[in-house]
């Protein structure tokens, strides 16, 4: 599950925004700026922290935008927007061949392994379905903010916008190696 630790500042962002948006995008700045410290620290080398410097930067914007204006009507697409970032974000790396999934994967992945066929190939289904599902999500949470649905429905949308591609990610990795020791 150490895919899921670049994703808690936008987790605590969904959860703190119900308090106030400016506190939930300052909690993910906080959040995001300590996981690349953190990771920076360790050694963990620039390029393999795509999600968390795109983090960083989104929240430091939506900080500084929330506490300038909390009454702008923008604030009620806040959630949207957080996930078309990400989906920005996820895309820009497909198109420039650097899925933001590698990171990750190259954490617990041998060096070996990394520039194999098959693990590209993984990472590159991999951020396909993230993309795709914070594409879906961010879409839905804008349908659902236009039509005032509130909480009741945006949270629930938020959870199932990570929950499904978490999902894939645990599970996909295995079936392809299942796939080829069969297939030897």
């Amino acid at each position: 599950m150490n895919y899921l630790r670049g994703f808690i500042p936008w987790i605590a962002f969904a959860v703190v925004s119900s308090a106030g948006r400016q506190w939930g995008a300052l909690a993910g700045l906080l959040l995001g700026l300590w996981l690349v410290v953190r990771d920076r620290r360790a050694g963990v080398a620039a390029d393999s922290l795509v999600l968390e410097h795109s983090t960083v930067v989104w929240f430091a914007g939506l900080t500084a935008f929330s506490f300038a204006r909390p009454d702008s009507p923008v604030q009620h697409y806040t959630g949207a927007l957080s996930l078309g970032w990400l989906a920005a974000t996820a895309w820009a790396g497909l198109a420039a061949g650097r899925p933001f999934t590698l990171g990750i994967a190259r954490r617990q992945t041998p060096p070996e392994l990394w520039h194999t066929p098959v693990f590209l190939r993984i990472n590159v289904v991999l951020t396909r379905v993230w993309a795709a599902a914070f594409t879906v999500t961010a879409a839905l949470l804008a349908a659902a903010s236009a039509a005032h649905l509130g909480d009741a429905v945006s949270v629930p949308l938020q959870i199932a916008g990570f929950t499904v591609p978490a999902l894939v990610t645990a599970r996909y990795p295995d079936r392809v190696r299942a796939r080829l020791a069969h297939a030897r």
